[in-house]
């Protein structure tokens, strides 16, 4: 399967934006992919999603209309636009794929995932 690598986080203030990228080393075609996002003891949370088309999105109620997923099949990169950002989304963020096309929000549908980076949010 392919390996996933995110990239982008670090520490930016309350209202900034931040972009992160998930660099795939296989193709990405057919797969849905999405953005999950954990802190220390608690449970991984789902962030956002895609279909392999693009045409369906799922984004989390904390985050939408904030974070912008995207994907780039040409370079096998998917990316989590975020802007307005606030302490609350000061996470590790990591990146996943599910072998199907139709896009979840379920972590457990994901086989593949990333190692993570993390995002800090200053008040």
């Amino acid at each position: 399967q392919a390996q996933l690598v995110e990239s982008g986080g670090g520490l930016v203030q309350a209202g900034d934006s931040l972009r992160l990228s998930c660099a795939a080393s296989g193709d990405m075609k057919m797969y849905s992919m999405g953005w999950f996002r954990q802190a220390p003891g608690k449970e991984r949370e789902f962030v956002a999603a895609v279909s392999w088309s693009a045409v369906t999105t799922y984004y989390a109620d904390s985050v939408k209309g904030r974070f912008t997923i995207s994907g780039d099949n040409a370079n096998n990169t998917l990316y989590l636009q975020m802007s307005a950002m606030i302490p609350e989304d000061t996470d590790v963020y990591y990146c996943a794929e599910r072998r199907w096309a139709v896009a979840s929000m379920n972590a457990t549908e994901f086989g593949n995932w990333g190692e993570g980076t993390k995002v800090t949010v200053s008040s």
